[in-house]
Protein backbone atom coordinates (compact mmCIF):
# COMPACT_ATOMS: atom_id res chain seq x y z
CA UNK A 1 0.00 0.00 0.00
CA UNK A 2 1.85 3.46 0.18
CA UNK A 3 5.21 1.76 1.38
CA UNK A 4 7.51 3.00 -1.91
CA UNK A 5 7.70 5.16 -1.81
CA UNK A 6 5.31 22.35 -14.50
CA UNK A 7 3.99 25.20 -11.92
CA UNK A 8 4.48 27.32 -8.73
CA UNK A 9 1.98 27.66 -6.55
CA UNK A 10 0.93 31.09 -7.41
CA UNK A 11 1.00 30.03 -11.50
CA UNK A 12 -1.45 27.56 -10.70
CA UNK A 13 -3.73 29.37 -9.07
CA UNK A 14 -3.90 32.15 -11.35
CA UNK A 15 -4.27 29.49 -14.14
CA UNK A 16 -7.29 28.52 -11.99
CA UNK A 17 -8.77 32.31 -12.26
CA UNK A 18 -12.11 32.12 -10.77
CA UNK A 19 -12.46 28.17 -11.11
CA UNK A 20 -13.41 26.58 -8.22
CA UNK A 21 -9.80 24.93 -7.52
CA UNK A 22 -12.09 22.03 -4.72
CA UNK A 23 -14.93 21.33 -7.21
CA UNK A 24 -12.59 20.30 -9.98
CA UNK A 25 -9.55 18.23 -7.69
CA UNK A 26 -12.82 16.28 -6.80
CA UNK A 27 -13.74 15.73 -10.09
CA UNK A 28 -10.27 15.00 -11.21
CA UNK A 29 -10.12 12.32 -8.32
CA UNK A 30 -13.70 10.86 -9.07
CA UNK A 31 -12.27 10.51 -12.52
CA UNK A 32 -9.07 8.41 -11.34
CA UNK A 33 -11.63 5.60 -10.63
CA UNK A 34 -12.34 5.11 -14.32
CA UNK A 35 -9.17 4.16 -15.19
CA UNK A 36 -7.60 0.81 -14.23
CA UNK A 37 -4.70 0.71 -12.37
CA UNK A 38 -2.60 -2.51 -11.34
CA UNK A 39 -1.22 -0.89 -8.18
CA UNK A 40 2.90 -1.54 -8.67
CA UNK A 41 5.33 0.23 -6.06
CA UNK A 42 8.37 -0.41 -8.32
CA UNK A 43 10.43 2.31 -8.31
CA UNK A 44 10.54 3.76 -11.79
CA UNK A 45 13.08 6.63 -13.41
CA UNK A 46 10.80 9.59 -14.26
CA UNK A 47 11.07 12.43 -16.63
CA UNK A 48 10.70 15.85 -14.92
CA UNK A 49 8.61 17.78 -14.68
CA UNK A 50 5.77 16.41 -15.34
CA UNK A 51 7.09 12.50 -14.74
CA UNK A 52 4.49 9.50 -14.33
CA UNK A 53 4.51 5.99 -14.02
CA UNK A 54 3.37 4.60 -16.93
CA UNK A 55 -0.59 4.44 -17.21
CA UNK A 56 -2.30 1.90 -15.60
CA UNK A 57 0.12 1.35 -13.17
CA UNK A 58 0.70 3.28 -9.55
CA UNK A 59 -0.19 3.44 -5.83
CA UNK A 60 -2.10 5.79 -3.55
CA UNK A 61 0.45 8.48 -3.90
CA UNK A 62 -0.46 8.31 -8.07
CA UNK A 63 -4.10 9.19 -7.13
CA UNK A 64 -3.16 12.36 -5.10
CA UNK A 65 -0.83 13.45 -7.81
CA UNK A 66 -2.62 12.41 -11.31
CA UNK A 67 -5.54 14.06 -9.38
CA UNK A 68 -3.91 17.68 -8.82
CA UNK A 69 -1.94 17.07 -12.63
CA UNK A 70 -4.73 17.17 -14.31
CA UNK A 71 -5.08 21.04 -12.58
CA UNK A 72 -1.93 21.93 -13.16
CA UNK A 73 -0.26 21.50 -10.14
CA UNK A 74 2.67 19.48 -10.20
CA UNK A 75 3.45 17.70 -7.27
CA UNK A 76 6.79 16.27 -8.41
CA UNK A 77 8.35 19.68 -9.21
CA UNK A 78 6.52 21.04 -5.39
CA UNK A 79 7.78 18.16 -2.78
CA UNK A 80 11.74 17.89 -5.00
CA UNK A 81 11.96 21.71 -5.04
CA UNK A 82 10.63 21.93 -0.75
CA UNK A 83 13.15 18.67 -0.50
CA UNK A 84 16.04 20.43 -1.70
CA UNK A 85 15.33 23.51 0.40
CA UNK A 86 14.86 21.63 3.56
CA UNK A 87 15.53 18.31 2.97
CA UNK A 88 16.47 18.04 7.07
CA UNK A 89 12.87 18.33 7.57
CA UNK A 90 11.94 15.24 5.42
CA UNK A 91 11.76 11.46 6.52
CA UNK A 92 14.64 9.52 6.57
CA UNK A 93 13.21 6.17 6.42
CA UNK A 94 14.57 5.23 3.48
CA UNK A 95 18.20 6.48 4.33
CA UNK A 96 18.19 8.87 1.10
CA UNK A 97 20.89 11.35 1.58
CA UNK A 98 19.66 13.67 -1.71
CA UNK A 99 16.17 14.33 -2.53
CA UNK A 100 15.20 11.81 -5.40
CA UNK A 101 12.96 13.49 -7.76
CA UNK A 102 12.27 10.17 -9.49
CA UNK A 103 10.56 9.00 -5.65
CA UNK A 104 10.62 11.45 -3.49
CA UNK A 105 6.23 12.66 -4.25
CA UNK A 106 5.55 9.43 -4.36
CA UNK A 107 6.26 8.38 -0.77
CA UNK A 108 3.23 9.16 1.63
CA UNK A 109 5.67 10.31 4.67
CA UNK A 110 7.09 12.80 2.21
CA UNK A 111 3.88 14.04 1.40
CA UNK A 112 2.75 14.30 4.99
CA UNK A 113 5.91 16.51 5.74
CA UNK A 114 5.18 18.69 2.58
CA UNK A 115 1.41 19.59 3.11
CA UNK A 116 2.45 20.27 6.87
CA UNK A 117 5.55 22.92 5.64
CA UNK A 118 2.68 24.08 3.48
CA UNK A 119 0.11 25.45 6.64
CA UNK A 120 -2.01 22.44 5.24
CA UNK A 121 -2.63 20.56 8.04
CA UNK A 122 -5.78 20.31 10.05
CA UNK A 123 -6.75 18.45 13.27
CA UNK A 124 -7.67 14.86 13.65
CA UNK A 125 -11.31 14.24 14.34
CA UNK A 126 -13.55 11.43 14.80
CA UNK A 127 -16.83 13.33 13.47
CA UNK A 128 -16.82 12.65 9.81
CA UNK A 129 -17.89 16.01 8.64
CA UNK A 130 -14.69 17.65 9.43
CA UNK A 131 -13.66 15.57 6.42
CA UNK A 132 -14.46 18.11 3.48
CA UNK A 133 -14.75 17.24 -0.04
CA UNK A 134 -11.04 17.22 -1.54
CA UNK A 135 -9.58 17.09 1.64
CA UNK A 136 -6.44 15.07 1.30
CA UNK A 137 -6.29 12.03 4.78
CA UNK A 138 -3.27 9.82 5.46
CA UNK A 139 -3.15 6.30 7.66
CA UNK A 140 -1.52 3.96 8.73
CA UNK A 141 -3.08 0.65 7.65
CA UNK A 142 -0.90 -1.44 10.15
CA UNK A 143 -1.46 -0.55 13.52
CA UNK A 144 1.41 -3.13 14.40
CA UNK A 145 3.80 -1.64 12.26
CA UNK A 146 3.83 0.86 9.54
CA UNK A 147 2.10 0.83 6.27
CA UNK A 148 1.22 4.39 5.19
CA UNK A 149 -1.65 5.39 3.01
CA UNK A 150 -3.63 8.39 1.11
CA UNK A 151 -6.35 9.14 -0.13
CA UNK A 152 -8.85 12.08 -1.46
CA UNK A 153 -12.37 12.90 0.11
CA UNK A 154 -15.04 13.54 -2.18
CA UNK A 155 -18.30 14.43 -2.04
CA UNK A 156 -20.28 11.28 -2.09
CA UNK A 157 -21.54 9.91 1.18
CA UNK A 158 -21.64 6.63 3.11
CA UNK A 159 -24.99 4.50 3.06
CA UNK A 160 -25.51 5.63 6.41
CA UNK A 161 -24.90 9.05 5.55
CA UNK A 162 -21.88 10.16 8.34
CA UNK A 163 -19.29 10.03 6.41
CA UNK A 164 -17.20 10.66 3.05
CA UNK A 165 -16.40 8.57 0.55
CA UNK A 166 -12.31 8.31 -0.04
CA UNK A 167 -10.86 7.69 -3.53
CA UNK A 168 -7.72 5.63 -3.01
CA UNK A 169 -5.59 2.44 -4.30
CA UNK A 170 -4.66 -0.11 -1.41
CA UNK A 171 -3.99 -2.55 -4.09
CA UNK A 172 -7.44 -3.34 -5.92
CA UNK A 173 -6.86 -0.50 -7.98
CA UNK A 174 -8.73 3.11 -7.92
CA UNK A 175 -12.04 3.08 -6.29
CA UNK A 176 -14.28 5.35 -4.56
CA UNK A 177 -15.08 3.09 -0.42
CA UNK A 178 -16.13 4.26 2.88
CA UNK A 179 -12.94 3.57 4.69
CA UNK A 180 -12.50 6.80 6.58
CA UNK A 181 -12.20 5.60 9.63
CA UNK A 182 -11.86 1.78 8.96
CA UNK A 183 -8.02 2.66 9.96
CA UNK A 184 -5.89 4.63 12.50
CA UNK A 185 -5.48 8.45 11.02
CA UNK A 186 -2.37 9.72 10.83
CA UNK A 187 -2.95 13.14 8.99
CA UNK A 188 -5.69 15.18 7.77
CA UNK A 189 -4.81 18.25 5.19
CA UNK A 190 -6.52 20.72 2.61
CA UNK A 191 -4.00 21.64 0.06
CA UNK A 192 -5.62 24.37 -1.78
CA UNK A 193 -3.00 26.31 -3.57
CA UNK A 194 -2.67 29.91 -2.65
CA UNK A 195 -4.66 29.54 0.50
CA UNK A 196 -1.89 28.20 2.41
CA UNK A 197 1.13 29.12 4.15
CA UNK A 198 4.24 28.33 5.16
Amino acid sequence: VCVIGVLSLGGATEALGARDFRAELIQAAKDRTKFHVVYTPDYVALDYPGGDVPEGTGVCTDVVIRAYRKLGIDLQVLVHEDMKKAFSQYPKHWGAKRPDRNIDHRRVPNLQSFLKRQGASLPISREGNRYKPGDLVTWNLNPQGWLPHIGVVIDRMSPDGKRRLIVHNMGGGTVAEDILFRFPITGHYRFIPGTTKR
